[in-house]
């Protein structure tokens, strides 16, 4: 953050006076606009499913709450792949509608889907599962006395609902929006590959078009303010609110069955997300990539697998041993700073890749080149990009964004050692650094693998900070999906994108048997 905002502070205003004038206003307007869209639509679609599936019960409820869950598992960018190859003017889709009318290419109107509205739906239905899994463990865990208490006084279910049960699940809703406006803010590869400009697509364009790391900078210290800002407002708005139960004893709301028309609307909105988000876009991907002519088994896509899995495990590893190394110390350290490394931790995850680029590689480039002069004049040695040319400062990128979801993980397994068992391994003569590694690590082993598969996943998908700082001729399943894609060549970008999606469905079955547990 310190070196986004220096080069910005100290990078001249000539391109950015040029964005002033052309296209920032255009900037700040889509990426707002994507902003209300992708949060209105992830509320509607989550919190809507979240309650059918948690209060009412109707044929087929129980395979749907895991179903709902399985968007996750998709990138934005290769959603937005699939239903460019169904939507677009020459798919399926258009020629079907033109070989039955008759009509021409300018007989009838179709939505475009290279438009905000079209990157918007991209998001949302691979976003809308993190508010899903939210709102449905809020409302698991709502009591029925305060909702039966509003029937008792007259509100119908809808209006119950609305004043008695969103409030109270409002904390985690939020957190879910939340979540998803962050990853629309960081999204580079759905705006980019539609053509929808927003601060991620400037900050790229300023890079590598413009050749202006300063214009970069700029832009990444603003979206920077935005995502913080955003986080900042939604703690803020909450305040000191809090819920308790009203009684002594929790009882779990009895869910309402749904017979006849009822039931079989619920059906359908439960099945759409999953259709639309799931379903569809795997058979697309699967028949352009049979016909795409591609081999997974060339030289090239071994080296392209090889690549992915070598900093996608780095990069894990290294994340899960940061997060051990900050979760324990919160843990035995001091209570006036304990807490410090992992609130300054977490604040990479509202930070977007492109930024987080920009911040290290102008620090990083600058250490090399005067590092390579100061060789070449002392010793005539040539040191080249030491640290820029080589897989460390990307990986350390990738840590950078994904610590916080790695110490969720070990936080949450940490919360279930009781402390009293840090107390007698102490006694016992057991240091603090024994204590982690004989009681600590094997009680969090699954929770450990839990982060390590969350992280190793994320890598695998992550884009924007893979393209500006991948070392030269250092590509990965993504940014060859992303080329292919940019090219037209969307059969060809169904076969990376296919391998990254099996990989992405990894974490998500962990989601669903969790979700399935949950539900016994």
């Amino acid at each position: 953050m310190l070196a986004v905002a220096l080069a910005a502070l100290t990078g001249g205003t000539d391109t950015v006076a040029h964005l002033l004038d052309t296209v920032m206003a255009r900037y700040v307007g889509t990426t707002l606009a994507l902003v209300a869209l992708v949060a209105i639509g992830t509320f509607a679609m989550g919190v809507g499913a979240a309650w059918l599936v948690t209060m009412t019960r109707f044929p087929g409820v129980r395979l749907f709450e895991i179903a709902l869950v399985l968007p996750l598992a998709f990138p934005a960018y290769v959603l937005a792949y699939a239903y460019t190859h169904i939507l677009d003017h020459p798919g399926i889709v258009q020629s079907t509608l033109r070989a039955v009318t008759g009509w021409g290419p300018r007989d009838y109107w179709f939505p475009e889907i290279r438009s905000i509205g079209g990157a918007a739906v991209m998001l949302i239905l691979v976003l809308y599962p993190y508010v899903y899994l939210l709102a449905r463990a809020a409302f698991l865990q709502q009591s029925s006395a305060a909702f039966l208490a509003a029937r008792t006084l007259g509100h119908s279910a809808w209006s119950a609902f609305w004043r008695v049960s969103m409030p109270m699940a409002r904390p985690a809703i939020a957190g879910g929006v939340l979540l998803a406006v962050m990853e629309t803010i960081a999204d580079f590869g759905t705006v980019a590959y539609f053509s929808v400009q927003t601060f991620a697509t400037g900050i790229y364009t300023s890079w590598f078009t413009m050749a202006d790391r300063a214009a970069a900078a700029q832009l990444a210290l603003g979206l920077l303010g935005f995502s913080l800002a955003l986080a900042l407002l939604e703690r803020s708005q909450r305040g000191q609110a809090r819920y308790h139960h009203a009684g002594k004893a929790h009882v779990q709301m009895p869910p309402a069955s749904l017979t006849g028309l009822r039931a079989g609307l619920a059906m359908l909105l439960c099945a759409l997300p999953v259709i639309l988000g799931f379903a569809l876009p795997v058979g697309v991907l699967v028949w352009m990539g049979i016909g795409s002519g591609q081999d997974l088994l060339s030289q090239r896509y071994m080296r392209l697998i090889a690549n992915s899995l070598t900093l996608a495990s780095v990069a894990a590893l290294l994340t899960v041993l940061a997060a051990i190394a900050i979760g324990f110390y919160q843990r035995v350290g001091h209570v006036a700073s304990g807490g410090l490394p992992g609130h300054v931790a977490r604040l990479g995850y509202a930070v977007p890749g492109g930024v987080i680029a920009v911040g290290l590689m102008v620090p990083f480039a600058s250490f090399d080149n005067a590092l390579d002069s100061w060789m070449r004049d002392t010793f005539d040695i040539s040191t080249g990009l030491l640290l820029t040319g080589s897989i460390w400062v990307l990986v350390m990128a990738y840590m950078i964004r994904f610590l916080a979801a790695a110490l969720g993980a070990y936080e949450g397994g940490q919360s279930m050692v009781h402390t009293n068992m840090d107390a007698a391994a102490r006694s016992l003569g057991q240091s603090p650094v024994q204590t982690l590694r004989r009681v600590h690590l094997p009680i969090l082993t699954p929770s450990l693998l839990t982060a390590l598969l969350i992280v190793f996943v994320d890598v695998m998908k992550e884009l924007p900070a893979t393209l500006i700082m991948r070392p030269f001729n250092y590509d990965t399943l993504a940014v060859q999906a992303y080329r292919l894609a940019s090219d037209e060549r969307l059969d060809g970008a169904a076969v990376p994108s296919l391998v990254i999606l099996a990989v992405g469905l990894l974490p998500v079955i962990l989601i669903c048997r969790q979700v399935g547990r949950s539900t016994r």
